[in-house]
């Protein structure tokens, strides 16, 4: 595991338009099909980054509070012939594990993962409802073998900004976790 920093998209960055497999239903989900009514929240993740399972109950909790006001959604872009554990059959099971629905996407040939610029997992952003990015970066401050409590403060705070219509704060914080393990 080589710990790596986020490289911070710029903000006002256009949602990228792609078409990838949701491993829940096997069907193609699409940001073409996106209306711009609705903010949403893009994570970069990995079935087995220490980084992204420590944040597993703290996603749960995301979700279930905004998923009415917010799209969620879940990326995965590792190279799965290296790492197994991260195949889109795992990615299904993760999933039904966790109890999560939002839809978690395979991103085979690793050119989503180039669009966001992601470097790690996991990565967040948050797009507007005009579909322009105006936070990227951590979670919070907290990592594995750190004390800080995980709350989510940072995305939450930009969640809860920009669903009251106030403006971000655009000193923000880099995601850090397990680099994307690149083909």
């Amino acid at each position: 595991m080589a710990l790596t920093y986020s490289q911070m998209l710029p903000l006002g960055t256009k949602l990228p338009e792609f078409e990838l497999l949701n491993v829940l239903n096997n069907e193609i989900y699409s940001t073409k099909n996106i209306r711009p009514s609705k903010n949403t929240v893009v994570m970069i993740i990995c079935n087995h980054c220490p980084y992204v399972i420590h944040y597993h109950d703290e996603i749960k909790k995301m979700i279930s509070k905004y998923e009415e006001q917010i799209r969620f959604m879940a990326i995965s872009s590792n190279d799965v012939i290296n790492y197994p554990e991260d195949s889109p059959e795992k990615m299904k099971t993760l999933f039904k594990n966790l109890n999560l629905n939002i839809p978690y996407l395979f991103d085979e040939s690793q050119d989503v993962a180039r669009m966001f610029k992601a470097e790690c997992t996991p990565e967040f952003y948050l797009f507007n409802n005009e579909n322009k990015l105006v936070y990227r970066g951590r979670l919070d401050s907290s990592s594995p073998g750190n004390e800080d409590d995980i709350d989510g403060k940072d995305l939450r705070n930009a969640i809860d900004a920009i669903l009251s219509n106030k403006i971000i704060d655009e000193n923000q914080f880099p995601s850090m976790g397990c680099n994307i393990k690149w083909k």
